[in-house]
């Protein structure tokens, strides 16, 4: 049977080395945004939260998540997602941030990703409310 849970900070690093490599690919969606150490960073700094996937064999995934406040409410943000066999803890990953939603005080979970989580998550209650598009900056300043 597959357990989701929360890794405790102190075996934050300890368990890194395990599980990294579920979420290389989503570091490779952020188009430079963020690399692999930067997403250890966040967590160990303890605003970053790890979540794993796992049996008595192997790990199967890892999710990252934070904490976003907005002047009325507060959201679990779940960040980055990475693993094998989804379709194996994908709800019991999702029922515990869930839960862990509601013990925060928080109204739910959101996340921000390419489009192809909207097929992901379309049974599993997530609305799809808007795209993010990226515009490069300009090549030279307006010299303000």
């Amino acid at each position: 049977m597959i357990k989701v849970s929360m890794v405790p900070p102190e075996y934050v690093v300890e368990c890194w080395q395990h599980v990294k490599g579920h979420l290389a690919g989503a570091v490779q969606y952020t188009y430079g945004r963020f690399e692999l150490e930067d997403i250890l960073t966040a967590i160990t700094d303890h605003d970053h939260q790890l979540w794993v996937a796992f049996d008595e064999e192997r790990d199967y995934g890892a999710v990252v998540t934070n904490f976003m406040e907005y002047p009325r409410n507060k959201y679990v943000n779940l960040v980055f997602a990475g693993g094998v066999e989804g379709h194996r803890w994908k709800a019991s990953m999702l029922e515990l941030l869930q839960h862990w939603a509601y013990d925060n005080g928080c109204e739910g979970i959101e996340s921000i990703g390419r489009p192809g989580w909207s097929k992901i998550f379309k049974h599993d209650g997530y609305k799809q409310i808007g795209c993010i598009f990226e515009l490069p900056a300009a090549k030279t300043g307006i010299g303000v």
